[in-house]
Formats: structure tokens, sequence, C-alpha cells
């Protein structure tokens, strides 16, 4: 059975968010005019994660929808959503 990894979310001044867990880290798009965080979706994940969190995209979307939640931020998942190194 698989160990669940757990996301740490911060917002960064380039409107990035960068997500952070014990294998490593990388930034979504959130804009900060009209918060707004963008998560690609499941199948366009896998072609632009790192290849560490190819894996994790459930995970990472449930926790990214509690963070969204709790900031008052809506949550898009888009094939378009771009992932950038942190």
């Amino acid at each position: 059975m698989p160990f669940e990894v757990y996301y740490h979310f911060q917002p960064r001044w380039k409107e990035e968010l960068v997500c952070t867990c014990n294998e490593g880290s990388f930034c979504l798009e959130y804009s900060m005019g009209s918060p707004w965080v963008y998560l690609p979706s499941e199948s366009s994940w896998q072609q632009k994660a790192p290849a560490w969190a190819a894996n994790h995209w459930s995970s990472l979307k449930d926790q990214l929808e509690s963070w969204c939640k709790a900031q008052n931020s809506p949550l898009t998942i888009s094939d378009t959503a771009p992932v950038y190194s942190a």
C-alpha cells in the first residue's frame, strides 16, 4: 500500500503556489488579483509533473481542494494549467 504524501502550500509573489512535500516541490499558477488556483487535469499532470510526483495527482487534488476552500480561493482543473519548477 503506498504511503500518503502530505503537501504544504505557500503562495509566492510571482503568482505561483509553491507545493512542497518530503519528495520535492513544484509551482502551480495562483492568480492573486482574484485568488484562483489552476491544477492540470489528471491526464495532463502525467505529462507536466515532476517525475517523482506523477502518481500524486489524486492526493494533491484532494489536499489542494481543502487548502483552496480554507483560503476562499477557487480551484480550476484544466488541461492547459502549467506546472513550474520551484
